[in-house]
């Protein structure tokens, strides 16, 4: 069996033009060299796996490849030394590496020491490092790499020439993936390539080892389904089909699409962010000028300008904000899944009912979906003549009147009896409980007796936690009319309509307390009497006026304003 070499070795660069995404840094390092202009201490900072080593090792090679004297393809290996700071931080070892830089090579004009993950050294060891990096050998040079550059002290920093390497980016990686796959013989799809460039976020070697995973896992052809599958990523297509459905306000198949994006094991805090982004690429997609910011795949691409002209900018702008804030209350959330519900709810909710303007946390109704469902088929089945035992006298009111005898299909001739059997019930059962209703007890009683019975109500449902209703019916004082009515006022729409709401238990308790089933309560609505309450800020101060009139001085002298 071959032994496999990982892509991130085997595809390690070998000269300056191999470097991926990092060309200024290049250009001035190999500009260096042939002007013979290069600092004796260098300092490589920036990300992992964006070529900090890789570059400290070709230049540390082809310093010495200057001579012409000497062969092409020698390397130099004993002239070049690398350090891991990680485990060589002490004081000995730096005075270990003093001694070591004394002696001149023996081939080629430089020694050079690569000291990697420098920020590791201590600060005894840094001390010690000082003199030897301010004046080394003609004959050495240091080259140093972190990706802590802030771990490392003010005066080492002085005395290096520092380079800072960018995070490469996502077209850049994916080109340089598409290289390896024609060199290896592999089929890979340009999205699929994207999505592995995406995932690495800006490493050259994390993007390597993605793509020898996903090469096991699928073999000789990558497709983006294979990928998105084995790293366990949302797909772009989920994205799409959510948005179109909280555009068009569908928010039970909301609900569902998200419990499906959970079912497959993904967070919906990973969720919700992924959801920001893609409003975001949408926004991005609706400029012409911004579309380079997008950096999608060129499928990809089709879809966000397509997408983008049925989302408004208004719409992705609240999107934007619900989803952030969900982004950022998260973490601190007791439930976050009905938090992100909540969120797809609201985000649902924008483009309802047009352009009308509704709360910042405005949900639609769940009256509006249940109208909008069809209604259970209901069978309706043959109703049974059976007439129940009633007086003669109620039986002979309901009697229907003889009618002249008509040719009839069966079918017809049996919903008709049907419908008169059900006709016939509904007014027997009414006359039934006129008839009972009559038969109840009226007893007399005094306005007196209603007012302290209305308090005790008052009392009773400010015990049951129903206070909103339990101050309405405290608002006024009921009045007691003839035929046992009772007349109650309130001052707005809003009270009167709540009050209906809770009047029959009203009516029960009167009922009952009193042993009067002929009560009965007729609500009054006087929107003069609402002006006793103060609302605002202004008319608080003059309730308060009106009891203090120095207030009007004092706010005149101090000349103070609401």
């Amino acid at each position: 069996m071959e032994h496999f070499i990982v892509s991130a070795r085997k595809y390690r660069p070998q000269n300056f033009e191999d470097v991926v995404g990092q060309q200024a840094i290049t250009n001035t390092l190999d500009n260096a060299i042939k002007n013979n202009h290069l600092a004796q201490a260098l300092l490589f900072t920036g990300p992992r796996g964006v070529g900090k080593t890789s570059c400290a090792r070709i230049l540390a090679k082809k310093i010495n490849q200057q001579d012409a004297a000497l062969a092409e393809d020698e390397d130099f290996a004993f002239n070049i030394f690398e350090l891991d700071a990680a485990s060589n931080n002490s004081v000995d070892d730096i005075r270990s590496l003093t001694d070591q830089v004394r002696i001149p090579p023996q081939t080629g004009q430089y020694k050079v020491y690569i000291i990697d993950e420098v920020h590791m050294l201590s600060q005894a060891a840094f001390n010690a490092f000082l003199k030897t990096l301010e004046e080394p050998p003609a004959h050495a040079i240091f080259i140093l790499a972190t990706t802590e550059k802030h771990k490392i002290i003010p005066t080492i920093l002085s005395r290096c020439q520092i380079f800072d390497f960018k995070r490469i980016g996502v077209l850049d990686a994916k080109n340089y993936l598409k290289i390896i796959c024609e060199k290896e013989g592999i089929t890979a799809e340009d999205d699929a390539l994207h999505i592995i460039a995406q995932k690495a976020d800006g490493a050259m070697r994390d993007a390597l080892s993605i793509f020898d995973r996903v090469v096991s896992f699928s073999g000789k052809s990558l497709t983006r389904d294979a990928v998105t599958e084995n790293l366990n990523v949302l797909d772009y297509d989920t994205y799409f089909n959510m948005t179109d459905l909280l555009i068009e306000n569908k928010i039970p198949e909301v609900l569902n699409a998200f419990n499906i994006v959970l079912g497959k094991g993904f967070e919906g805090h990973h969720f919700i962010n992924g959801l920001a982004s893609h409003f975001r690429d949408l926004l991005v997609a609706k400029d012409k000028i911004t579309l380079e910011l997008l950096e999608v795949g060129d499928t990809a691409k089709k879809k966000y300008l397509t997408q983008s002209v049925k989302a408004s900018i208004p719409f992705l702008m609240q999107a934007i904000n619900k989803a952030n804030d969900c982004d950022l209350n998260y973490r601190v959330s007791k439930n976050q899944r009905l938090l992100v519900e909540l969120t797809l709810m609201q985000i649902a909710s924008i483009t309802f009912d047009g352009e009308k303007k509704k709360p910042a946390n405005y949900i639609i109704p769940a009256t509006f979906f249940q109208a909008l469902s069809p209604a259970p088929k209901q069978v309706i089945q043959p109703v049974q003549q059976k007439v129940e035992t009633l007086p003669t006298k109620k039986v002979e009111a309901i009697k229907p009147k003889p009618e002249k005898p008509v040719l009839v299909s069966a079918q017809r001739r049996t919903s008709s009896l049907s419908l008169k059997s059900i006709h016939q019930k509904k007014v027997v059962k009414k006359l039934a409980v006129e008839e009972n209703f009559d038969n109840h007890p009226k007893d007399v009683f005094t306005e007196k007796q209603l007012q302290d019975l209305w308090k005790a109500y008052v009392a009773l449902l400010q015990k049951n936690g129903e206070r909103s209703m339990a101050s309405i019916v405290a608002t006024d004082v009921p009045r007691l009319a003839a035929d046992f009515n009772v007349s109650f006022t309130v001052p707005n729409k809003l009270m009167e309509e709540q009050f209906k709401r809770g009047r029959p238990k009203l009516l029960n308790f009167l009922r009952d307390q009193l042993n009067n089933y002929g009560i009965s309560i007729l609500i009054k609505l006087n929107e003069t009497v609402e002006k006793k309450f103060a609302y605002t800020p202004l008319e608080k101060f003059n309730k308060m006026k009106e009891m203090n009139p120095l207030l009007e001085k004092l706010r005149q002298t101090f000349e103070l304003d609401m």
